[in-house]
C-alpha cells in the first residue's frame, strides 16, 4: 500500500515535471515566433522607407503646384479633433497610471507635427503665415510634451491605477 501511494505521488510529480518542462519549451518557442515577425516587421517597415524615396520623387515631378480641394474645412477640422481626441486619451490614460499611454501619446505627437506642417506649407505668405508659425510653435511644445510621455520621462511620475501598490517610494 505504501508503495503504491509512493508511485502515485512519484508519477504526480513526473507529471507536473513534465508539463512544466512543455511550458517552458512552448513559451520559448513562442518567444522565438514572436522575434522572428518582429524582425520581418522592420525589415518591410525598412523596405518602404526605402521605396518611399523614388515615390517621392515621382510625387515631386508630377503633383501640380496647386490644385482644387473639396472639404477643404472638414480636412482641417478633422484633423484639430484628431488632436483633441489624442490629448483626451493621453490625458486619461496618463491620470490612471495606465502604461499605454505611451501609444496615445506617440500619435498625437505625430498629429500635432503634421498639423504644424500642414499650417506651414498650405498658408498663404503675409499674416497667415505668421499665425501658421505661432500655431506650429504651439503645436511643437505638444508634440515634445507627447513624446516625453511616450518615452517615459514625464509618465513614471503619474500615479498608479487605483487599487495598484504605489512602488514609487
Amino acid at each position: 500500500m505504501a508503495t503504491k501511494n509512493l508511485n502515485k505521488r512519484q508519477k504526480q510529480r513526473d507529471v507536473r515535471q513534465l508539463t512544466g518542462w512543455t511550458l517552458l519549451l512552448l513559451g520559448l518557442a513562442v518567444g522565438a515566433v514572436a522575434v522572428a515577425l518582429k524582425r520581418w516587421t522592420l525589415l518591410l517597415v525598412g523596405a518602404a522607407a526605402v521605396l518611399l524615396v523614388p515615390w517621392m520623387v515621382v510625387l515631386g515631378l508630377t503633383l501640380p503646384a496647386s490644385t482644387e480641394v473639396r472639404n477643404w474645412s472638414l480636412a482641417w477640422i478633422g484633423l484639430d479633433v484628431l488632436m483633441a481626441a489624442g490629448c483626451a486619451a493621453t490625458a486619461l490614460l496618463g491620470l490612471r497610471g495606465d502604461p499605454t499611454v505611451r501609444l496615445t501619446a506617440s500619435a498625437t505627437a505625430a498629429v500635432a507635427v503634421l498639423d504644424a506642417w500642414f499650417d506651414i506649407t498650405t498658408s498663404a505668405s503675409g499674416a497667415a503665415l505668421v499665425q501658421a508659425l505661432a500655431c506650429a510653435v504651439a503645436e511643437a511644445g505638444l508634440a515634445v510634451a507627447c513624446v516625453m510621455l511616450a518615452v517615459g520621462t514625464a509618465h513614471e511620475s503619474a500615479p498608479p491605477p487605483p487599487g495598484a501598490r504605489d512602488v514609487r517610494r
